[in-house]
């Protein structure tokens, strides 16, 4: 128990390090290519805050714990909205002024409603996977035309201020990009192995553990950037972390972990979780879109709430956690 508290712990640093340096070595290998900084920043960084949700869910279903997959994807998508976003727009109230963001809001909420047909029947097959995946593909070449169409909305040039910096030389760009993707593997490996030693030592399932301590660890990277975006009044990069995360967790993290082994669906996540994320879901394209000639805009009152409802929903799994073990 211990040991896998140590490697839960340690898995979760080296985690966060790792994404940090894959996304610099990446985008800066981008750079080196000639890739545009849209483009850099809209698919290499937007992939790279993602990439432990999607090795981490990779891993379990390899190793057969559809829970702790399933909850990974499904708990970091209620933690970027709830607990990221809370947190982000109370150090700075969120103004949504980006077209291409305004347009994949609405997506999001769709996808999400989508994706109960696939939960209800009990199991998400690989044909279901490959659905998801081939869905992630189209809406990447959507995003990017809308993105390169769409050269002077606010998204894209708060990425071009943002990518901007100083160019690394090739070969220490590629070191990097080596040494964090090594990390990555290394760090989810670690994290996996002590989430279901520690499930299994409580006696709780590995959906809760995914839900909470996992989702959160692997939303880390998500956390550092959007809260250092809203610090700088770069709303629109703040929110589109958590749009472009929400939609790679739906449909690349489960659609990636059901082509490798189908993921059988727990009761609880069609009656508990995934109620929760479409709630929150809604809610942010509710706030976030603005009707009427207004501006969409995430103040200080909806950030709190945002962060209490993360909160009970929190509490809610340590008491169905609790109420299962005692």
């Amino acid at each position: 128990m211990t040991l896998a508290i140590f490697a839960v712990i340690g898995g979760l640093a080296l985690l966060f390090w790792s994404a940090d340096r894959f996304i610099d070595g990446a985008a800066a290998a981008a750079k080196h290519a000639g890739m545009s900084p849209l483009l850099i920043g809209m698919v290499v960084v937007g992939f790279g805050t993602s990439m432990p949700e999607l090795l981490v869910s990779a891993l379990s279903s390899w190793q057969g714990d559809a829970g702790l997959a399933l909850g990974n994807a499904y708990g970091s998508n209620i933690t970027n909205i709830a607990l990221i976003l809370g947190v982000a727009a109370l150090i700075n109230p969120i103004t949504v002024s980006s077209k291409v963001l305004k347009r994949e809001l609405p997506i999001l909420s769709i996808i999400t409603l989508f994706t109960m047909a696939m939960l209800y029947g009990g199991e998400i097959t690989r044909l279901d996977g490959i659905m998801l995946l081939l869905a992630f593909g189209a809406l990447m070449v959507w995003t990017i035309r809308q993105g390169l169409k769409n050269r002077h909305d606010k998204l894209t040039s708060e990425i071009k201020s943002e990518t901007s910096g100083k160019l690394i030389s090739v070969r220490f760009s590629i070191i990097l990009l080596v040494v964090g993707l090594a990390g990555l593997l290394i760090s989810s490996r670690m994290l996996v192995w002590g989430a279901v030693k520690i499930a299994h030592s409580l006696g709780v399932s590995d959906l809760i553990i995914g839900l909470t301590v996992v989702a959160l660890g692997t939303s880390l990277p998500e956390l550092a950037s959007s809260i250092a975006a809203a610090r700088k009044n770069q709303h629109d990069i703040a929110l589109g972390n958590i749009v472009g995360s929400n939609l790679f967790n739906t449909l690349a993290v489960v659609g990636t972990a059901a082509v490798i082994r189908p993921l059988g669906v727990a009761r609880e996540v069609i009656w508990r979780d995934w109620p929760v994320m479409f709630l929150l879901t809604t809610s942010l394209f509710l706030i976030g879109y603005g009707f009427k000639g207004r501006k969409g805009r995430i103040n200080r009152y909806e950030a709190t709430f945002l962060l209490a409802a993360y909160a009970a929903y929190t509490g809610w799994l340590i008491h169905t956690a609790l109420k299962v073990h005692f």
